[in-house]
């Protein structure tokens, strides 16, 4: 009877650990829950049986888990519940000669550090010197980094 449950303590961990890596993202109660059932299988077999047998069943383990995920990872199920979207947008590319120091424009959005302003009648994306800048502000151009349009507010 403890072997049995030996082995379903190693194969249902080794189960929730497989779950935790292909389908749930991030570290949750699965991932802990996996290594405490393999850790309590293995240890198990260590109080009960010595540790020849002990040191068989992490070997075992190691192998098992190892031919689980290669299987896993080989198998056509993830295909079924996989995202096949693809993005096929572009990031709109700014203009920099239409934008020099010192042109002045308008908040559309509150930059906290990042929002929109209206510069040259053209709505285009911007950041803060480092405050926060409330929407319907009249702000100036200080600089334009890597097409990245730096704002202080006038005051």
């Amino acid at each position: 009877m403890t072997i049995f449950i030996i082995v379903l303590l190693i194969v249902l961990g080794i189960g929730l650990l497989l779950l935790e890596f292909l389908v749930i993202p991030g570290v949750t109660v699965a991932a802990l829950g996996g290594v405490l059932m393999i850790g309590g299988g293995i240890y198990l077999s260590y109080d009960h049986y010595g540790s020849s047998i002990g040191h068989m069943t992490v070997l075992g383990t190691l192998i098992f888990c190892g031919i689980s995920l290669a299987v896993a990872l080989k198998s056509k199920t993830w295909q079924k519940i996989m995202l096949k979207a693809e993005v096929d947008s572009k990031v709109e590319k700014l203009e920099s000669e239409d934008i020099t120091v010192g042109d002045q424009g308008i908040c559309v959005s509150r930059l906290a550090p990042m929002g929109k302003i209206k510069l040259n009648k053209k709505i285009v994306e911007a950041k803060s010197t480092g405050v926060y800048i409330d929407e319907k502000t009249n702000v100036e151009v200080v600089d334009v980094i890597d097409k990245i349009v730096i704002v202080k507010p006038i005051k």
